[in-house]
């Protein structure tokens, strides 16, 4: 009988992205890539704004071309050697699945999708973008088509999935957040008594849990993570 792999969950923010160049929305109070943060990142601002949010989430796809996974990245891919690898993100690019990680959900969405604006937001309505999303540009049910992007005032998506994923978890990661956005913040709680939990970033946030805090920027704590757990 296969030996059955211990169970690893990754929670993963911006400061994993952050050290490959993906701007945040909080690196400049209030400003994302030099837009007011609520006029391309909140529901209200789709009725009056949705021009300028195409434009911007294009850009910001666009700006995914020139980024590569960086060592972060690719040391969690790696671990999938030894473990049974989940990675539950808040960031909307791709760079954990070009590393190589095969199993990644999206809480926040995804830059490289799109579906109608009538849908909520399940990826099962969503679509692979080709291109650029222009305005006037409609699905098959006549709705506008807008990012597959949770914005401010919309429910986080799978969140009861992340949740099951955690509470079966061997060993929680996590990684480039500070555990400050919500639902996803909540998610450590969840973890089982027996969990292993590793808490990677340049200042470890407070967890209400006995942790391992590795204070390093996300490339380096990876590695020392993966010593850790060989060790």
């Amino acid at each position: 009988m296969p030996h059955k792999k211990p169970k690893l969950v990754v929670l993963s923010g911006a400061g994993i992205s952050a050290e490959s160049g993906v701007k945040t929305f909080r690196d400049s109070g209030g400003l994302w890539e030099n837009y007011p943060v609520e006029e391309v990142a909140a529901i209200e601002a789709w009725s009056w704004n949705k021009e300028v949010m195409l434009r911007f989430y294009n850009e910001r796809r666009a700006q995914l071309q020139s980024v590569t996974p960086n060592a972060a990245h690719t040391g969690l891919a790696a671990l999938e050697k030894d473990y049974d690898v989940y990675i539950i993100t808040q960031n909307v690019d791709d760079l954990h699945e070009r590393a190589g990680s095969t199993k990644v959900l999206h809480l926040h969405g995804e830059l490289k999708k799109m579906r109608s604006e009538n849908h909520p937001h399940e990826d099962r309505y969503a679509l692979p973008i080709e291109g650029d999303i222009k305005l006037g540009e409609t699905a098959p049910d006549g709705g506008q088509l807008r990012p597959h992007i949770v914005w401010f005032g919309e429910p986080v998506m799978a969140i009861e999935t992340a949740v099951e994923a955690v509470a079966d978890a061997d060993i929680v990661v996590v990684v480039g957040t500070s555990l400050q956005v919500y639902p996803a913040a909540g998610l450590v709680d969840v973890a089982p008594s027996s969990a292993k939990i590793f808490v990677i970033d340049r200042e470890v946030p407070f967890v209400r849990r006995n942790i391992v805090p590795i204070e390093k920027p996300a490339t380096e704590g990876v590695q020392e993570l993966m010593r850790l757990l060989k060790a």
